[in-house]
């Protein structure tokens, strides 16, 4: 039996005295793409923030790669293998695209990281522009570095959170290209996203998400058949 690249159980978590998961419970293959569908304030970005630490208190059980990291820090879940592409991407302005490249050192997972020639090969347009200072680069440029910036690091499950989001449709599916490429590479992708014709095609199975828990579950075989339910739950 193949230990899943994650795996969640009865996870709770609360900013300060706000409770926002109630039990949540999913778990994902090795290889998968995995989408969590809802409504803005269901959990989806607190569920992404608690896998990594970064809420409040945290209950239940968060298992990578079979090890347990409900009471790790945030930087040992990270050395699990784990990279979290958040909204706000946090791309330094400061610096150069190819500085910002090379920030994070590799995680001590024995797993090697993406050479910055496959990563400039993967997204031409971060080749291009590698001496462009941070806040120079459109935001679809933004986004992939965030992502690259990822890969270089030796993780190979990626929670990415909103990463098509406000962007234009030519982006869009330069974003869809990396996620199918990442996939064939073998990674393992967790996404949050609200554009649902973005990740449709591309996950193997969906969560939805709603009041800090998830109420559906299905494999991307069953998308047809379940989208009345969505436009009842999405508003798809």
């Amino acid at each position: 039996m193949t230990v899943p690249a994650l795996e969640i159980k009865g996870l709770q978590a609360w900013y300060g005295e706000s409770h926002v998961l109630h039990g949540m419970d999913l778990v994902v293959q090795p290889g998968e793409v995995v989408t969590l569908l809802g409504r803005n304030g269901a959990g989806r970005t607190s569920t992404l923030r608690a896998i990594m630490g970064l809420t409040g208190a945290r209950k239940g059980s968060i298992r990578i790669n079979g090890v347990e990291a409900i009471h790790l820090p945030t930087h040992r879940i990270a050395h699990l293998g784990v990279g979290y592409c958040p909204e706000e991407r946090g791309i330094f302005s400061s610096l150069s695209c190819e500085e910002n490249l090379m920030l994070p050192p590799p995680l001590k997972t024995g797993q090697q990281g993406m050479s910055v020639d496959e990563i400039y090969a993967m997204f031409p347009n971060l080749a291009e522009r590698r001496h462009s200072q941070g806040t120079r680069l459109s935001g679809g440029e933004q986004q992939m570095l965030a992502v690259a910036r990822i890969l270089r690091t030796g993780a190979r499950l990626l929670l990415l959170d909103e990463i098509s989001e406000g962007l234009a449709p030519v982006i869009v599916q330069a974003l869809a290209r990396m996620i199918t490429m990442l996939r064939t590479k073998g990674y393992t992708v967790v996404m949050v996203e609200q554009n649902f014709h973005f990740a449709a095609p591309l996950a193997d199975r969906f969560y939805v998400v709603e009041h800090g828990h998830v109420v559906e579950r299905f494999g991307a075989a069953e998308l047809q058949a379940k989208m009345p339910v969505l436009n009842e739950l999405l508003g798809v």
